[in-house]
């Protein structure tokens, strides 16, 4: 399958991006704003598997021009495209008192905006059968624990929790496939940002390996789907 993954420079993006290139069936596309961890991600995946079919571009998908990914896309996956997987994010950990209007500008670009226009940069490649992944949070799940400091994050993640079950009938007539997993934690940097000291009982390459395996198989199983994936009850 050819896969492409945004975030994929750090946390579960990161290990998800290696889990994919294991079994030496697939092809990855790695998406991230930083070309330094991007080559990281390359040396570690070609060490894992030294015949890995998986190639990364430095891009913003807020900010950048989405016609050169589309020639990144055409030169390295011949214009099909199997599997997006939406994980690409940011976090602002601030009482709501203090946010600013370009906190939540910020938050909606990066955790909402970015993906709309990444699936509508790439669905005309997607054929019958093919999965989009958005990458949620628990914060944003309904009836989930909520925290102070993270009305804007969550807030972000709701709107991209309510786009993938729009899409999910918006794509039915092409047959493609839109789920959303609403993660809980994992031990990363965005973590550590929103709970300073707290650890989680689940490593980031674990939660990785889920985000893999579900990309593939999921989506015979569940379309427009927001799935909560936490060790503990919302």
């Amino acid at each position: 399958m050819n896969i492409i993954i945004t975030g994929a420079s750090s946390g579960v993006g990161f290990e998800a991006a290696l889990e994919l290139i294991l079994s030496g069936k697939h092809k990855v596309i790695a998406l991230a704003r930083s070309q330094d961890k991007l080559e990281k991600l390359l040396e570690i995946a070609h060490g894992l598997n030294p015949d890995a079919e998986i190639y990364a571009l430095a891009f913003d998908i807020v900010h950048d021009d989405y016609t050169d990914l589309q020639q990144f896309i055409k030169r390295n996956f011949d214009n099909r495209v199997d599997i997006l997987i939406n994980n690409a994010g940011v976090l602002i950990n601030k009482p709501f008192i203090k946010l600013q209007e370009q906190d939540f500008v910020e938050m909606l670009q990066s955790n909402f905006i970015g993906h709309v226009r990444m699936i509508q940069s790439v669905v005309h490649l997607m054929p019958p059968q093919s999965h989009i992944v958005n990458i949620g949070s628990m914060g944003a799940f309904q009836g989930s624990a909520k925290f102070p400091g993270l009305s804007a994050y969550s807030a972000s993640k709701a709107a991209l929790h309510t786009l993938t079950e729009c899409l999910a009938l918006e794509f039915a007539e092409q047959e493609i496939k839109v789920n959303c997993l609403a993660l809980g934690s994992a031990q990363t940097e965005m973590l550590e940002q929103a709970f300073p000291g707290y650890q989680s009982p689940v490593m980031a390459f674990e939660m990785g390996k889920y985000i893999a395996d579900f990309s593939i198989t999921g989506h015979r199983f569940y379309n427009g789907k927001v799935l909560p994936v936490a060790a503990s009850t919302p």
